[in-house]
């Protein structure tokens, strides 16, 4: 991937004023929304389920990312399928038969990724890269937005280039958590090829220029 992409988490939006927020990111400069569901067990926190991706679905114009923070993810995968998802993303740590879960997820139609926790190694996932379209590392642990970047990412990024071009795949590498216009450049240069972004643009003044900016600075170390 030749830029890096600016995801959005509508995680951080309005909900009292959801399609005016989806209205914007569709006319802004991001690339993807990035949909985090959470059930209150995996993390402790729950956000929105299947009614809101699917008017979340019908107004959007972009990719849709779709982060699930959720035991047995492998119950809801056709049922995201069908309400919009491009990208479907299940916890490592969630996922007690992995390969199963990645086939199921591109059987449906979808591009298959596979979030980390920070305690959790990207060597792991070795013998699973070449099924792996996306690799998600948490640069927070999950569950709350607005948590502050944990420097080790920076470490984790490095790590999985090596792998992916160790195994010759064409995993990308997103980055979730504590991602600001400070730190984004360094995130790109690193390997990153995703970066999402929550609070950061969503509590901004202005947010189409917010991630206007953003993409500019991720970007222009390249």
């Amino acid at each position: 991937m030749t830029e890096t992409l600016i995801a959005p988490s509508l995680l951080a939006a309005d909900f009292g004023n959801l399609q005016r927020d989806i209205e914007m990111v569709n006319e802004s400069k991001a690339d993807w929304f990035h949909i985090d569901i959470m059930d209150g067990v995996f993390v402790p926190n729950i956000s929105y389920g299947m009614p809101v991706l699917k008017a979340i679905s019908k107004h959007a114009k972009k990719t849709i990312d779709v982060h699930l923070m959720i035991v047995d993810p492998d119950r809801y995968i056709q049922e995201f399928a069908d309400l919009g998802a491009d990208i479907l993303t299940v916890h490592y740590e969630a996922c007690t038969h992995l390969h199963r879960s990645l086939q199921a997820i591109k059987a449906a139609g979808m591009k298959a990724g596979v979030a980390l926790n920070p305690h959790t190694s990207v060597d792991l996932l070795q013998d699973v890269l070449q099924d792996i379209d996306l690799v998600l590392i948490m640069s927070v642990n999950p569950g709350f937005g607005g948590q502050s970047f944990i420097e080790n990412t920076y470490h984790k990024i490095h790590r999985l280039k090596q792998l992916i071009a160790q195994k010759n795949a064409n995993t990308i590498i997103e980055i979730d958590g504590g991602v600001t216009d400070e730190n984004a450049m360094a995130l790109a240069k690193a390997g990153a090829d995703v970066l999402v972004a929550g609070s950061f643009v969503f509590k901004s003044d202005n947010q189409p220029e917010t991630i206007k900016n953003l993409r500019k600075i991720a970007n222009s170390g390249k």
